[in-house]
């Protein structure tokens, strides 16, 4: 037995074969509302208990009684289609649901600039009668999607579609029916917008596997996943469970809805290169992630069903338009094997991101954790082991270092350390798992930092700040989280 097969069960770094999660973490609202996956930094992100995108409340009794009916039906019998949805969809309880998740979520508004003040002043009833009125009529058409665009770390910008109120609703409506049903076909290796699953449990079944000795692993990426879905082949997944056609028109019109953004002049730009090119869903609708799970789901299940798993012994854990493939020894046929998939899928792999790695030797990063060799602080013995990516670390340093800039010396202390305790929060509630102390003291040194710097400028304090603003200051009168105290939560602290 080598070294690092051994997983002590140190104070932190420890995440057995039983799955024992580091610390109480409280259930997430998960969604996709700014089109990113992973950890989101709120008070409550990065649950190991999450539930699927877009719907974001505890159903109505009637309500659930539906899911859980379509949800047994489909469970049931794999084969059959379902041929009377759209009356479902048009149901006062499940728009009404629709419109409560979808004002969860919040969101900024669409191409109409209607939000959802605006719908409570109109009247909530009457605006959701007339929408119930306008679908069951099928006078129903989609608005254009309001692009905008996100920064990504790497100094590129993610595309955002922006629905509007109504349309954000209307999609809602539908995922509530035909979620159900497609959620008993998504195979486990899928975690992402699934109910009672998480990026944490994604996680936790990649170290499963290497301390098991896939220690081969392909860490693979897709060249803008959601905008290269192949409209025609994922109506095909579709099908493949609903006949009803009304509820497939819907689907179509959301996939192939025009585009409006402001070009460098301020003008309004309207682009159809979805319906022209064939492809493409618009990151940020609420049926978007599900489509997204569906389309990826025809790469698992090719890998299962041509015998790839079982011969190559290699195994995918896939999070939306992530996912590793952990063999054990047949990493560059499982790649060869895994690209020659992709091109008949019709999706390109990522060259930049996409490597062959081997652990222990090398250390794989995969939604924000970063999954290798680590040592035991009271042994000294090696383990793989997980702890949070350099990158994450410094993801959550530059949003520290916004919040704490000059332009905000005029906010009251309490209202910033406030708004600060939450965002830690949620960024220790996801990065929770393995080795995390070392990061832990990394950010709060940071915060710490940070915060007297801000404090010394609002205060017109020249010096560093120690002597005014102590940590005993900073923790004690004005309530900053201290990130190495969460460590004490731990199961195994109390014990």
């Amino acid at each position: 037995m080598e070294a690092w097969d051994l997983q002590p069960r140190t104070r932190e770094g420890w995440l057995g074969l039983d799955r024992m999660a580091e610390r109480l973490v409280v259930p997430v609202k998960s969604g996709n509302a700014d089109g990113g996956k992973g950890p989101q930094f709120k008070d409550n992100a990065g649950s190991g208990e999450s539930r699927e995108i877009g719907l974001s409340l505890t159903p109505p009794e009637k309500v659930r009684k539906l899911q859980e009916a379509l949800h047994a039906k489909a469970k049931g019998s794999p084969s059959y289609r379902f041929y009377s949805l759209y009356d479902k969809v048009c149901r006062e309880e499940v728009l009404a649901y629709a419109y409560e998740c979808s004002k969860a979520n919040r969101g900024a508004v669409g191409v109409d600039q209607q939000d959802f003040e605006g719908i409570e002043r109109y009247g909530k009833e009457r605006w959701l009668g007339e929408l119930a009125e306008e679908l069951k009529a099928k006078k129903y058409e989609p608005q254009p999607v309001r692009r905008v665009y996100i920064p990504k770390p790497n100094g590129k910008q993610r595309p955002l579609g922006i629905p509007t109120i109504k349309d954000r609703v209307v999609q809602t409506a539908v995922l509530v029916v035909v979620g159900p049903i497609f959620e008993a076909d998504l195979p486990e290796e899928q975690y992402a917008y699934r109910s009672e699953r998480s990026a944490l449990e994604a996680i936790r079944r990649v170290h499963q596997h290497l301390i098991e000795g896939h220690t081969g692993v392909v860490d693979a990426d897709l060249s803008g996943y959601f905008d290269n879905i192949p409209h025609a082949e994922l109506m095909k997944c579709l099908a493949r469970r609903i006949s009803d056609g009304e509820v497939l028109r819907l689907v179509k019109l959301w996939l192939e809805a025009p585009v409006e953004e402001k070009d460098e002049r301020g003008q309004t730009q309207r682009t159809t290169r979805n319906k022209d090119e064939g492809r493409g869903t618009p990151q940020g609708a609420p049926i978007s992630p599900l489509l997204a799970n569906l389309y990826m789901r025809r790469f698992v299940r090719a890998w299962k069903k041509f015998g790839h798993e079982e011969r190559l012994d290699a195994h995918i854990v896939n999070y939306a338009d992530d996912f590793v493939i952990l063999c054990r020894g047949t990493e560059k046929e499982a790649e060869a094997v895994m690209r020659g998939i992709m091109k008949k899928l019709k999706l390109e792999v990522n060259e930049e991101k996409t490597r062959v790695r081997r652990v222990p030797e090398e250390s794989v990063v995969f939604l924000g954790y970063e999954i290798g060799r680590c040592y035991s602080p009271k042994t000294g013995r090696a383990y793989i082991g997980t702890r949070p990516s350099k990158k994450a670390i410094r993801k959550v340093c530059e949003v520290v270092r916004e919040r704490t800039n000059p332009r905000w010396e005029w906010r009251d202390a309490r209202d910033l350390v406030g708004e600060l305790n939450r965002m830690l929060r949620g960024w220790a509630n996801y990065f929770c798992l393995g080795s995390v102390s070392r990061a832990y003291r990394a950010v709060d040194a940071y915060v710490g930092a940070r915060l007297r710097r801000w404090l010394c400028g609002k205060h017109k304090v020249t010096s560093r700040g120690y002597a005014h603003f102590p940590a005993s200051y900073l923790s004690g009168e004005l309530g900053l989280l201290r990130l190495p105290l969460l460590t004490a939560t731990f199961p195994w602290a109390k014990a």
